[in-house]
């Protein structure tokens, strides 16, 4: 396999399926407001169990050609996402290996990572298998897209929504997304679900008193990316409830949501891995999961 190259860039996994080519679109247009290059891959998934005993005769020679439809596909879906807001440089690359090792290790070069939610369910496509791999095992931030419809009335002005619960992980998500709400102009929402099994029915529990030094948790967190991104406007809202339903029903008003990929335990904790694969599955609005380099 090649060493991933060294510039900015955002590799975008292209296997011709709807999702595959409304991410594609979403990359594009996320490459041109980053200003870094878009790599479309197309992997050829080379750990297909022989049947009988052999593949059919030119089946390699079917899987690169359709490789190169696909990517030359893809290619036109980014020139036209970039059409009329800029252009950045477009490559392609095609493998033939496993498909989450290979895109994992390109993860390792890559500013983002981005696929569809789910793939043609053929040899060699992205299917939703893949995507949640690299939710767990990706070297950078990965973006999962979906092909339904976006729920927003106006997705191009709606904000960004981000869970936030105080770990690392929270953190590398909120600096994703204080950018993104900043290069694309709109509002930031900072959600924070404080919830804990069985604290709810205990007698003499007040949510109101836990609120308020929540909230004041919540704005202690946001103060320096609020500095830091004065052009941001930032909506705080702490809820008492499970984070995954709070995130995955704000997501509707969102044009993107971002979370991160695991978090913290406890009275704290929100952002767990099963928080974040639940948000990918439900929401419909693009979702960014802030992986570690």
């Amino acid at each position: 396999m090649s060493t991933p190259t060294e510039r900015p860039r955002i590799v975008v996994g292209v296997d011709g399926s709807p999702a595959s080519r409304v991410a594609v679109g979403w990359a594009a247009h996320d490459a041109v407001m980053r200003n870094v290059a878009l790599t479309l891959v197309h992997v050829a998934n080379g750990d297909v169990v022989p049947w009988p005993r052999a593949l059919p005769s030119g089946f390699g020679e079917w899987q690169q050609t359709r490789g190169r439809q696909f990517l030359a596909e893809a290619t036109g879906v980014a020139e036209q996402a970039m059409g009329g807001i800029g252009s950045v440089d477009v490559s392609t690359e095609m493998y033939y290996s496993a498909t989450v090792p290979t895109l994992v290790d390109l993860s390792k070069g890559a500013e983002m990572i981005v696929v569809g939610s789910r793939g043609h369910g053929a040899i060699g496509s992205l299917l939703g298998s893949v995507s949640a791999s690299l939710v767990q095992h990706a070297r950078c931030p990965v973006a999962v897209v979906h092909d339904e419809i976006p729920l927003a009335p106006h997705p191009a002005h709606a904000p960004v929504l981000v869970g936030v619960d105080g770990s690392p992980a929270s953190e590398r998500a909120t600096a994703i997304a204080f950018d993104e709400a900043s290069r694309r102009q709109v509002d930031l929402i900072a959600l924070h679900a404080w919830s804990e099994a069985g604290v709810l029915d205990f007698p003499g529990f007040d949510w109101s008193s836990i609120k308020l030094a929540e909230d004041e948790v919540l704005a202690e967190r946001l103060a320096g990316w609020q500095e830091r991104y004065p052009d941001v406007k930032v909506h705080r809202l702490v809820v008492c409830d499970h984070p995954a339903r709070q995130i995955i029903e704000h997501s509707q008003e969102a044009q993107l949501v971002v979370v991160g990929s695991h978090g913290l335990g406890g009275f704290a904790g929100m952002l767990l891995g099963s928080v974040s694969a639940a948000v990918v599955q439900a929401a419909r609005t693009p979702v960014i999961v802030a992986r570690q380099a």
